[in-house]
């Protein structure tokens, strides 16, 4: 799955255009590579997002294309 739509369907990011100018401003890391919005993501990446001067780690544990609000907490782990 790309990863803009990964943070769209794990509601990381509210909107699929917001997740695909955070990866194009070069604020997403996948395994410590920045990411662009194209990039393939799979169970067991470790997925660092900035967001101003926080930064959010986690690892994915799931990736599937539909996922109700309340399953989409299980998509990952915090690190």
């Amino acid at each position: 799955m790309r990863i803009d739509k990964y943070l769209k369907v794990s509601r990381l990011i509210k909107r699929r255009t917001v997740a695909n100018e955070v990866c194009e401003q070069g604020r997403v890391r996948i395994n410590d590579k920045v990411a662009k919005p194209g990039s393939e993501v799979k169970v067991g990446d470790i997925i660092e997002i900035q967001f101003g001067s926080n930064i959010t780690t986690i690892e994915i544990t799931r990736v599937s294309e539909h996922v109700t609000k309340d399953d989409a907490r299980e998509m990952y782990i915090l690190k």
